[in-house]
């Protein structure tokens, strides 16, 4: 028989995932907020909250876009790489460039910049598609039976 957890700590553990989850949507779209350790951080509450929480974040376009293929293999594939690094460089290219007068901001967002491209670049293991045997061409292929 399993023994039933405490209602108040899995509510806190769900409103953690929740904030988190915002965190990390929303740093889908601003530069400064990280999008990965948010989203594993409300993938680390949820699944501490209750199944039916983490079941449901893991049927969400955002895990299954930005971790899902990091949390099952450790790595992402180049196409989910530049998904996540083409909006980002452009987002702090554009703060970067708005904030000319203020050279100290200038250098955190190029640091953040660097940061991205550094732990994408050269941490996370870029998995590579199988090459797989090719498709027979049309002119090899077996005719159809009648």
């Amino acid at each position: 028989m399993e023994k039933r957890r405490c209602p108040v700590p899995r509510m806190l553990w769900g409103a953690a995932g929740m904030t988190a989850f915002a965190l990390g949507a929303a740093g889908a779209v601003l530069p400064i907020l990280p999008t990965t350790p948010f989203m594993l951080l409300a993938a680390f509450c949820f699944a501490r909250s209750s199944d039916r929480l983490e079941a449901w974040f893991r049927q969400t376009r955002l895990y299954k876009t930005v971790l899902e293929g990091y949390v099952s293999r450790r790595a992402m594939t180049p196409a989910a790489k530049l998904k996540l690094l083409i909006p980002t460089t452009a987002m702090l290219a554009l703060s970067f460039a708005l904030l000319g007068g203020v050279p100290a901001m200038r250098v955190v967002i190029a640091a953040i910049w660097v940061g991205h491209l550094v732990y994408f670049g050269l941490i996370v293991k870029t998995e590579r598609p199988e090459r797989g045997a090719a498709a027979p061409s049309p002119s090899l292929a077996p005719e159809p039976e009648c």
